[in-house]
């Protein structure tokens, strides 16, 4: 489902000069939960859920930029379709928690509700760009670097400061122009859990059957894909069914642990404020820094979204070594890494301004019933149209 970042999916069972790998990440990933259980245990079961993201992403190659792309260009909408139920499944598990308004660690639970307005139309236009060009998006960058690409290493450090150039963009007059009539919108709380469920359910289903239309016609890759075994656990390539259901199922599960739903992209931005700190730039030089002045003092060991990030990336470079396809490749075409530069910054930028990417504004947004999930995915597909068409002046097939 990603773009040929990744060493080949096929082969024998994995060799065991790989599994090294596979058990020197898991061994710091379980020491991982350890210490940062001593901090409170949600920090410790954020790590595990992380890892078990970065698996299951990785061995269905469960990503969304290849999935567009090959649903514009190739009219193989299987990996569009994985999505679809992969929300649905969302929409249904989280509504009681939602309605009920606390998780089952008695946590107030608000999932992920944003602002809906034009910033989130620019943002995940941009943001969707940026999908094409850099062969990847906030999930995608994440487990394709635990997988071993070196590309997308330069594609998540640009990520990185994309987002945070935007941050001290916030107070700009354009900006704050697209944001002034922005207003947060919870389908739930508006028309009562049960309309909104049922609603947007039945969206997702004429989005399903659309999309049947639109791809029945052509060869289509298998949501299922047959049965399991052993050695396809192991070395995958799991069902697209299988890890879109386990990802729904590990969203709800940060919103048990934590009140709010998986995201990613606030953690880079953290990250990368962190760094700018280490040169010396001060925080309260800048409006956005200046209210999130605590969230920076606190530091990115105990973020939420910083814990579960690293977790994916651990998880990934444990599948791909049991999997024995961790082979990274250090020469990486000038044209392409020219895309990775401007891709990773367009994702930055883009979904800080539509508050998330394809995980933190879509999928969570609409699993919350939030009113920007929707206006990012709107906006999003035509930036990934465009972004599929300049692909080519990188040298990148479309």
């Amino acid at each position: 489902m990603t773009d040929a970042t990744q060493p080949a999916r096929r082969g024998p069972l994995p060799l065991p000069s790989q599994w090294p790998v596979a058990i020197g990440a898991l061994l710091v990933i379980s020491y991982g939960i350890g210490a940062l259980a001593a901090y409170g245990w949600q920090f410790g079961a954020l790590f595990a859920i992380g890892g078990l993201l970065g698996a299951a992403l990785y061995h269905a190659d469960f990503g969304f930029t290849s999935a567009y792309r090959n649903a514009m260009v190739r009219r193989d909408v299987a990996g569009v379709r994985a999505q679809v139920l992969m929300v649905a499944l969302a929409v249904v598990i989280f509504a009681p928690t939602l309605a009920g308004g606390v998780s089952a660690t008695g946590i107030r639970a608000s999932g992920a509700l944003a602002p809906a307005g034009l910033e989130v139309a620019v943002g995940s236009f941009i943001f969707g760009i940026g999908m094409q060009l850099a062969s990847g998006c906030g999930s995608g960058t994440l487990f394709t670097v635990g997988g071993g690409s070196t590309r997308m290493v330069v594609t998540l450090v640009f990520f990185c400061l994309g987002a945070f150039l935007a941050t001290l963009a916030w107070d700009w007059p354009l900006w704050a122009w697209l944001r002034a009539d922005s207003r947060t919108v919870s389908l739930g709380a508006t028309y009562g859990w049960g309309v909104a469920t049922v609603g947007q359910l039945a969206l997702l289903g004429a989005v399903w059957l659309a999309l049947g239309r639109w791809g029945r016609y052509r060869e289509q890759k298998p949501v299922w894909g047959g049965g399991l075994t052993w050695r396809r656990l192991l070395s995958g390539p799991w069902p697209l069914l299988l890890s879109g259901a386990l990802l729904a199922l590990l969203n709800w599960l940060v919103l048990e642990v934590t009140g709010h739903a998986w995201s990613i992209t606030w953690g880079f931005t953290l990250w990368a404020a962190e760094v700018a700190q280490w040169f010396g730039w001060d925080p309260q030089s800048s409006t956005f820094w200046a209210y999130q002045a605590k969230t920076l003092a606190r530091g990115v060991m105990l973020d939420d979204t910083s814990i579960t990030n690293v977790g994916i990336i651990l998880g990934a470079l444990i599948a791909a070594g049991f999997a024995g396809r961790f082979a990274p490749v250090l020469k990486v075409p000038a044209k392409s890494l020219l895309a990775a530069v401007i891709g990773g910054l367009l994702l930055g930028m883009g979904a800080r301004m539509a508050y998330g990417c394809n995980i933190g504004a879509f999928f969570s947004g609409v699993a919350s019933a939030s009113l920007h999930g929707w206006i990012w995915i709107l906006f999003a597909l035509p930036g990934n149209w465009l972004g599929v068409q300049l692909r080519p002046l990188f040298g990148l097939e479309k």
